[in-house]
């Protein structure tokens, strides 16, 4: 069988998730005829059907669901491999760490400490927010290594976990919970979400929502009904949350360093007893035997070991 190019699992993609050659051809700047030609060809090479055509649809067969998704990780693969050789060519000293901006700096300032002592670690760049967030970072090649918080798509990374702490309920000061010492996420049935601009992972959306899974045995959260709570304003960051959540406009679960950081007047943050807790995580990709990426995930552990109270210095 002849070797498959990479060239040639673009253009499958592409068809797949179109489902529709025409669209699929615009997508990829070309003409439907040649990429048509393409897709036969490439099954021809592994022998078996990947698409089902008709003159109404194009579908996927088992088989093309298969390429799609080793597919994918395969294109992803080869693109963050020649991202990572062109920065260790430009870079051979530099270590990428993608952090979000506007997060506490205080864990990063002890990693970078414990880094700086090391004679042998190579000197850290930041990447803030990178376009998908830290995670996507590392997946594409702009980065080596991740601060990030769960949840987060963990496809083709490793993680270690550096932090824990509580969630806790963010309330307009006016708001009639706002005085309690304490909630269970039943109390805030029927009350409007933030939606996080974006947001496709149905994880990520249940965390942020509280619907997710409790941190301990008991039944999942099922008082607002199927569809979960209603819907409040778009975000497209912590700040715009708690301005949305200060208008009234919705309520909002954050880390609990987030209350520590952003107490005001206008907003009221109380614990909540069956909610899941917030984790920071360094991530790097799961194939990496990088020893300077080795070297820093020992230094984050390290540091956030040595002051586990101060959660709050990454949010």
């Amino acid at each position: 069988m002849d070797e498959v190019e990479v060239r040639e699992l673009r253009y499958f993609i592409a068809v797949a998730e179109e489902l529709n050659f025409t669209r699929a051809a615009e997508r990829l700047g070309m003409a439907q005829p040649p990429l048509s030609i393409a897709i036969a060809k490439l099954e021809r090479k592994l022998g078996v059907a990947l698409l089902e055509r008709s003159s109404r649809r194009v579908t996927l067969t088992p088989a093309g669901a298969t390429l799609l998704e080793q597919g994918r990780l395969a294109v992803e693969g080869v693109g963050a491999a020649v991202a990572r050789a062109r920065r260790r060519g430009a870079e051979p000293d530099q270590l990428t760490v993608a952090v979000k901006a506007g997060g506490g700096t205080d864990l990063l300032r002890r990693i970078a400490r414990r880094c700086a002592q090391d004679p042998v670690a190579p000197d850290l760049k930041l990447l803030f927010d990178y376009p998908g967030g830290a995670a996507a970072a590392v997946c594409s090649g702009a980065a080596d290594v991740a601060i990030l918080r769960t949840p987060f798509a963990q496809r083709g990374l490793d993680s270690e976990t550096l932090l824990v702490e509580p969630r806790v309920a963010v309330l307009p000061a006016d708001h009639r919970l706002a005085g309690r010492r304490a909630l269970r996420r039943a109390d805030l049935a029927g009350e409007p979400m933030p939606r996080w601009a974006g947001q496709a992972d149905p994880a990520a959306d249940a965390y942020w929502r509280g619907t997710d899974t409790p941190p301990s045995p008991g039944p999942a959260l099922a008082t607002t009904g199927a569809a979960g709570p209603p819907d409040g304003p778009e975000i497209r960051g912590m700040q715009q949350l708690l301005d949305v959540v200060a208008l009234g406009q919705a309520v909002a679960f954050v880390p609990a360093s987030i209350a520590r950081r952003h107490d005001c007047a206008e907003l009221a943050f109380v614990p909540v007893t069956d909610l899941s807790p917030s984790e920071v995580v360094a991530a790097w990709p799961e194939a990496s035997r990088s020893r300077a990426v080795a070297g820093f995930v020992r230094a984050a552990a390290e540091a956030a070991a040595e002051r586990p109270d101060r959660a709050a210095a990454f949010a």
